[in-house]
């Protein structure tokens, strides 16, 4: 596995991380514990360095998975996790809003420890910007569990320019985590050259358009409730059917290639910075394999002008997010 360098933060990582959400959250049922550990470990096995997960996902449950899972190796991997939403830590009770009071980061700090079964978080996100605590008391509140050695770097997940900024001022910002990929390149405005100014790694997390740009999801596909996609606008029907065309293009790109859309879309990414790593999730090892043979997969300058200038033509419809999750980023 080729490896990376998260901006100027010298947190050296996979090129392609692994999204662990999926395993335990949002995406219909939770796997069998057996069968996650062993898609981690499989991961693990591959050359896969960086495990992404959040106290949120379940909530815990997927904290508790991943530590499991990586104990026996936990010298050898990244493990980045997340604070910032009102989770009652002791019942898992969830408020619907968000909370990065420094009180509550150290308390969600020491229960991740345990759950991750670890002495240091290796990056240690802030879930999302909450509007009612200046980003610089949460700056500080990480800076001090650096300090103490409770955590390694800052991160800042759907954060916008000026929160970034205002934040590394406080304590340097490893990485930054936002959706982005050829579904959804929102982060090119305004983010990307942000992060290139300051040397801020970014983390894009549904690569592959939860799915859909692995060309597995066609119009006709429907999703349990428990599947967040079944209340976003983009996988809508509708929508569904003439954002296909993207797929479409990504298809085309791959047969050129010798490759499947998926790792078109994951080598698209890896083209776009040296130091974006993209964190793909499956609950299948056959899936984790394909993922991860991206890394290899060569787009010259004459193939990313290519799918630049295809894709520019296509209009994709529908929110990335449902209108209240929307409310909750600063992209």
């Amino acid at each position: 596995m080729l490896m990376r360098i998260l901006g100027r933060s010298g947190l050296e990582v996979s090129a392609i991380g692994l999204g662990c959400m999926g395993l335990s959250h949002a995406y219909g049922p939770a796997v069998d514990k057996k069968a996650g550990i062993a898609l981690i470990r499989a991961a693990v096995e591959r050359g896969v360095t960086l495990f992404d997960t959040a106290e949120a996902y379940g909530p815990f449950t997927n904290e508790e998975l991943v530590g499991e899972a990586l104990a026996p190796v936990r010298d050898k991997v990244v493990i980045a996790t997340k604070f910032g939403f009102d989770i009652d830590l002791k019942t898992g009770a969830r408020s619907g809003g968000v909370n990065s009071r420094p009180d509550h980061i150290n308390a969600v700090a020491e229960a991740s420890l345990k759950r991750l079964k670890t002495d240091v978080i290796d990056l240690f996100y802030q879930h999302r910007v909450d509007p009612a605590v200046p980003i610089e008391d949460v700056a500080g509140a990480v800076k001090n569990l650096i300090r103490a050695g409770k955590v390694r770097h800052f991160g800042l997940s759907e954060a916008g320019a000026q929160t970034i900024r205002r934040a590394h001022a406080i304590q340097p910002v490893a990485a930054v985590q936002s959706e982005y990929s050829l579904w959804w390149r929102g982060p090119e405005a305004e983010i990307l050259p942000t992060l290139e100014e300051l040397g801020i790694g970014f983390v894009p997390f549904s690569p592959l358009g939860a799915g859909f740009l692995t060309g597995a999801v066609t119009a006709t596909t429907k999703f349990e409730g428990s599947d967040f996609r079944a209340s976003v606008p983009r996988f809508a029907p509708d929508a569904m059917k003439a954002n296909l065309a993207l797929v479409e293009l990504l298809r085309d790109v791959a047969k050129r290639k010798g490759a499947t859309p998926a790792q078109i879309a994951l080598a698209w990414l890896l083209a776009q910075k040296p130091w974006i790593v993209p964190i793909p999730g499956t609950t299948k090892v056959h899936r984790l394999e394909e993922n991860l043979a991206a890394a290899g997969v060569e787009l010259t300058a004459a193939d990313l002008a290519a799918i630049k200038t295809a894709a520019a033509k296509i209009e994709l419809k529908g929110e990335r997010l449902p209108e209240a999750a929307l409310k909750m980023t600063g992209l």
